[in-house]
């Protein structure tokens, strides 16, 4: 499965807003039944969202359903519903030691997207990220478990972030960028996702259906960087090359194919 560049999150406890995650595109949903539901309604947004997921399954999204934590009452139940249902994988929320992913491997066979956000998570990031799908960076929730405060800079979590970075590089797996609560402010997100994407990362959370598109903008390779990439390619067939004034290397030819990989073409 491809890393996704947007993975928008939509409440268990809202099918009519999940009934609208194709016109949305995103590359994948996570029907929400852990921040996004409150405790009464647990029961019923379960049950809402395995007959949502079986109407979304067949799409070009890949469907997710984020469970409750596995610390919490209803994480069992939550996990059942989902290993019977047609989702194609399964959201694990503040992720904290391999015991938790190894038993919720033990109760279902699918591709998991793991939640690294507090400050137990992050300290343990390169151990939890082995056999992840994806992996996502949640600042909201780090920087409330280390007592800190939240900027529209984010040089508070720039070391959390960072660590989820390597931790994916050194596992190979994919990364999935923080939120922006701002929902509305589209230059807010751009700024912060082109800020994950320096960082390293794949995608982006997305917390309202507007994002997507932001989303992709940020995590798709422009035309102009796709030329590029080609062109460091070609100068590197021949050994050290120049483009643009600048030598090529074996680094540069890396970073070019990361970058055609990333456009989904072949280098």
């Amino acid at each position: 499965m491809r890393v996704p560049r947007s993975l928008l999150f939509v409440p268990g406890a809202r099918p009519d807003m999940v009934a609208k995650v194709p016109r949305w595109a995103p590359d994948a949903v996570a029907v929400d039944l852990e921040d996004a539901v409150a405790a009464a309604d647990k029961e019923s947004a379960r049950e809402a969202t395995v007959r949502a997921v079986g109407e979304l399954a067949g799409g070009d999204t890949l469907v997710l359903v984020r469970v409750n934590g596995p610390t919490t009452p209803w994480y069992a139940d939550d996990v059942a519903a989902v290993a019977g249902s047609a989702a194609h994988g399964v959201v694990l929320p503040k992720l904290e030691s391999p015991e938790q992913l190894a038993d919720l491997r033990a109760r279902l066979d699918l591709p998991v997207v793991g939640g690294l956000e507090s400050a137990k998570g992050i300290a343990r990031c390169r151990e939890l990220v082995s056999g992840l799908l994806a992996a996502y960076f949640g600042a909201e929730d780090y920087i409330a478990s280390v007592g800190g405060r939240r900027t529209p800079g984010s040089l508070e979590v720039l070391h959390a972030r960072s660590e989820v970075v390597l931790a994916g590089a050194l596992g190979g797996v994919g990364l999935l960028d923080q939120a922006v609560v701002a929902a509305h402010d589209a230059e807010a997100f751009r700024a912060d996702a082109a800020a994950g994407r320096d960082l390293g990362y794949d995608g982006k959370i997305c917390i309202h259906p507007s994002q997507v598109a932001l989303a992709h903008e940020a995590f798709t390779p422009t035309d102009d960087e796709v030329a590029h990439a080609r062109l460091v390619i070609e100068a590197g067939k021949s050994g050290v090359g120049v483009v643009d004034g600048e030598m090529v290397d074996d680094v540069h030819l890396r970073m070019a194919s990361a970058v055609l990989a990333r456009a989904g073409l072949d280098a």
